[in-house]
């Protein structure tokens, strides 16, 4: 591909923890990916992201980074990662890293110099420490909210409060710092040196803070989303990026719904691409999912940026389980214990849907497991889950363990190949995952893995522009790619079809396109 892969691409995402384990201890390893890499050749992948693999006592997953320049060694060594980042390369596959500039680990050496340094420091200076309200100062510096539910303050015995928007194990940077700042170009430059083809930024829309902490207020700027002072960082970063060759890739996890200020985060100086959450999170019908690619499609096109189509991802319900729900958007906020579910109609929508975000334009980003239609895993005993968003519920939320249980590879019972027989994975798998292993679905003509190799591979041809067929019956998404037309049923009735099919999402009805099945036509 050009140096512009990235405007098409189909991307890999991987959690370390969960893909493959190398080494037998129950943990998915770099050395387990390694030993993997020809699947996600044969998938038919242009590149693989990794969530974090940094040095971390994971409080939450990875996202709470103790050492940037180095791998956790539950993981492997820093010298396991450059092989593998040059091992994919041989294969055709590039590598983009997981950044993670908002916070840092409390285990991190800035962080531990900042406790054991007095209030008003330089050491402190580095994050945001504040004195307290109150009479004598025993209540948080301001009104935030924390991204995973409660205060976002903790209190130290000397007094003072620091802030993390995550767990509290998860400081928040001062980006207003310059050391700060050139750190983190000094990060991106240490990757880029050993291959990376690219970045993604975790929560990006987060890092600059109002200098004074104000409180939120409606009508004014929001203290700490979406600030217009991050493009002056995302510009500096841009710039590190294009100083390589080819350039390095630049790629956001932003959530900010106003579509104008999100294109100005893809401006040509800035990032090359941002994750479409607006699409993730629409319900499974055509009306929403067709102005969410419309809106998608205008935003993306006045700075000349690629869209991206994602239907999951490492922190979302599976796509099988959500689509078999009444309430199909996605929403934080309504996850609970114990939603009802039918996993065959969430199987069949999210065949179909899978073939809608192949077949338009931009890049495709595929969250490991999804290529197996694996669904939510929902009654995992709750003394093994460990995500901070359950226990800072108060139990209430079930958290996001549940679409991070250690793929199944081969064999009828766990741990499916995923480590050595006998030894149990960090989560627990199903007793019922046996015939969505990769040994069970490879040469199934049937499966979901034959489905997402056959797509993949076809979506290569659809290069023409995109463009709405006329007269679509209501509840069917309709649109032409070059001499390809993609049709998705929505609707209660089976749809009249014509033209040479390259790929269904399930079998058609007597020439018919049964309610929520996709087809490719030529």
């Amino acid at each position: 591909m050009s140096e512009q892969w990235w405007r098409n691409a189909a991307i890999y995402q991987v959690y370390p923890r969960s893909f493959a384990d190398g080494n037998g201890d129950g943990i998915g390893d770099l050395a387990g990916v390694r030993a993997k890499l020809t699947y996600l050749a044969e998938l038919g992948v242009d590149a693989i992201w990794f969530n974090p693999w940094y040095p971390s006592p994971m409080a939450d997953g990875g996202y709470d980074v103790a050492d940037y320049r180095g791998v956790e060694p539950v993981f492997g060594t820093l010298e396991e990662a450059e092989q593998l980042i040059a091992d994919a390369s041989d294969l055709g596959l590039r590598t983009i890293v997981d950044i993670v500039p908002n916070h840092v680990s409390d285990q991190h050496p800035w962080f531990r110099a900042a406790l054991a340094a007095a209030p008003g420091s330089p050491e402190r200076d580095l994050f945001h420490f504040r004195e307290g309200r109150g009479e004598d100062g025993e209540l948080p510096p301001n009104d935030w909210k924390s991204e995973f539910g409660g205060c976002p303050w903790t209190r130290l015995p000397d007094g003072q409060w620091y802030l993390h928007l995550f767990a509290a194990a998860q400081p928040d940077l001062n980006w207003a710092h310059p050391a700060v700042r050139e750190e983190h170009l000094e990060i991106l430059r240490f990757w880029f040196d050993r291959g990376a083809a690219g970045v993604r930024i975790d929560s990006a829309g987060l890092l600059t803070k109002d200098p004074d902490l104000a409180d939120v207020e409606p009508g004014r700027p929001h203290p700490y989303v979406d600030r217009d002072d991050l493009h002056e960082i995302y510009r500096s970063w841009r710039a590190v990026a294009d100083s390589y060759s080819p350039p390095r890739v630049l790629i956001g996890e932003i959530w900010v719904p106003d579509a104008e200020r999100f294109a100005r985060y893809l401006r040509p100086d800035e990032m090359h691409t941002a994750f479409n959450f607006d699409f993730l999170a629409r319900p499974w019908d055509a009306a929403a999912l067709r102005e969410s690619i419309d809106t998608t499609l205008a935003a993306h096109a006045p700075v000349g940026a690629p869209a991206t189509w994602v239907l999951a991802n490492h922190d979302i319900t599976r796509t099988v389980t959500r689509y078999g729900r009444e309430d199909t958007r996605f929403q934080f906020a309504t996850k609970s214990f114990g939603t009802p579910t039918d996993l065959d109609l969430g199987r069949r929508r999210a065949r179909a849907a899978a073939l809608l975000s192949m077949a338009l334009p931009g890049a495709l980003y595929l969250y490991q497991g999804e290529e197996l239609g694996l669904p939510e895993v929902e009654d995992l005993p709750l003394d093994t889950l460990q995500d901070p968003m359950h226990f800072r519920s108060g139990g209430t939320d079930p958290g996001r363990d549940g679409c991070r249980v250690p793929l199944p590879w081969s064999g009828t019972h766990p741990p499916y190949g995923f480590t050595r027989e006998g030894k149990d994975p960090w989560l627990p798998q199903p007793l019922d995952w046996a015939p969505l292993t990769v040994e069970a679905q490879n040469g199934d003509p049937a499966s979901m893995l034959a489905l997402y190799r056959e797509g993949i591979r076809t979506r290569r041809e659809l290069r023409g522009e995109f463009g709405w067929l006329p007269d679509a019956p209501e509840g069917v998404l309709a649109f032409r790619r070059g001499d390809v037309r993609c049709l998705v049923n929505l609707s209660a009735s089976p749809l009249p079809l014509d033209g040479e099919i390259l790929l269904a999402s399930a079998p058609l009805t007597d020439g018919r396109l049964p309610t929520d099945t996709a087809v490719w036509l030529r």
